[in-house]
């Protein structure tokens, strides 16, 4: 944390709630702790947390995340009706002083975060634990079977983990998870809905940016170092054709936004920024989005979108936000973190796979000058995330099992 601090110095405000030191809640309230360590996973809990307002009013709900990122998301999303700090480090004593202030009945993580400190202490206060639409590649598992003993010993304390697929499952069943505590119930994420608003502000948004359906728009989203390079290549590329396209950039971390900005001037590209407030002119070619919380917004304000983490060995980020926008969807080969969704959309054929900035660039080219092909491809898309909804009903019968 200090050395992200020298770069964003937002990493060092609120420390004290890292270490524990948050406001005491009234031992009479009861609490449900949800955590969320990032932006993808908090965005994963927004239709769980709406469901247990709903369902459960009298709850107060403790939303904790790990980074500034999934901080701003939480603070944006529920700007009243919760109570947010970020988790504590998984130190016994943090642990402990955190339990003895929040005091939860419940607590339920989000996908993979495994922290045997929180686990055991849990475990000792008879405060069940649930694994929520929880991931575990086949490159996790290898991590964690490195401590097979420790491993197991934490697992045993889980009361349930709700898996996203049946590999996952099986790979937790290897690490020493019992079947009675597992349930494969599918990804949450598919139960996200479009609302009229969201869905109107994406094509005001799309009107400002095509300068009135002149242009078409290809969003890079969630790009890494070294995936911004290829998409700047396939970008000049495109506009051989295309020579009035817009290219939305959006750098996966934020500390990055300044060198991505960098990066498009050294290619001789002119830049907006979405922090600026400004509309791009027909003579700007990228758009920096340098603002937090907005990618699902952008899903469905572009023409075709690229998935990124995925030409980079790091996995790949979600795929299931643009399929419920019915967005033609490419991404690169890199999706072990992903796999079930990448393989529904694969065999839906509503996503292909690039492999460098000229597979990229003749991907995108095909799709804009293929109306058709285009709405087919999206349309595919959709219905995966159409038809894959119905994990939150089944997290739902587990949760509402555990709330006394």
């Amino acid at each position: 944390m200090f050395w992200r601090a020298r770069k964003n110095p937002q990493y060092s405000d609120r420390w004290h709630e890292r270490f524990g030191f948050v406001p005491e809640i009234d031992a009479s309230q009861e609490v449900v702790w949800i955590h969320s360590v990032s932006v993808g996973e908090t965005l994963a809990a927004v239709p769980l947390i709406k469901k247990l307002k709903k369902l459960y009013p009298d709850k107060l709900l403790v939303i904790t995340t790990t980074t500034l990122t999934g901080s701003e998301r939480v603070q944006s999303i529920f700007s009243s009706g919760i109570y947010h700090v970020y988790a504590p480090y998984d130190l016994p004593d943090t642990v402990n002083r955190f339990l003895r202030r929040v005091h939860p009945s419940l607590v339920i993580i989000m996908e993979t975060e495994l922290w045997p400190n929180l686990v055991n202490y849990c475990h000792d206060a008879d405060i069940p634990v649930i694994i929520a639409n929880a991931r575990m590649s086949e490159k996790s598992s290898r991590g964690y079977q490195r401590f097979s003993r420790l491993t197991k010993n934490m697992l045993e304390k889980i009361n349930y983990v709700v898996a996203q697929h049946v590999d996952d499952g099986k790979n937790f069943l290897k690490l020493g998870l019992s079947e009675t505590q597992l349930m494969v119930a599918g990804n949450i994420k598919f139960d996200v809905a479009l609302n009229s608003e969201l869905s109107s502000e994406s094509s005001r948004l799309k009107l400002d940016w095509s300068s009135q359906n002149n242009r078409r728009i290809f969003l890079a989203a969630s790009t890494h170092r070294g995936e911004d390079e290829i998409v700047l290549d396939a970008y000049k590329k495109i506009r051989k054709n295309y020579p009035e396209i817009l290219l939305v950039m959006v750098p996966r971390h934020p500390e990055r936004f300044s060198e991505v900005a960098q990066l498009c001037l050294e290619h001789g590209l002119s830049i907006v920024k979405r922090s600026d407030g400004v509309r791009p002119e027909i003579r700007d070619q990228v758009l920096l989005g340098d603002t937090m919380g907005e990618l699902m917004l952008f899903y469905g304000a572009c023409d075709v979108s690229f998935v990124g983490g995925s030409l980079v060995p790091s996995g790949g980020h979600s795929l299931i936000e643009p399929a419920i926008w019915g967005t033609p969807l490419i991404s690169g080969p890199s999706l072990y973190n992903f796999s079930e969704v990448s393989r529904l959309l694969e065999d839906a054929q509503g996503m292909r796979i690039c492999q460098d900035s000229s597979s990229m660039a003749k991907i995108v080219q095909e799709l804009l000058g293929d109306t058709l092909e285009a709405e087919r491809m999206g349309a595919a898309a959709k219905s995966v995330a159409e038809g894959n909804r119905g994990a939150l009903n089944k997290l739902m019968k587990i949760i509402d099992g555990q709330i006394s």
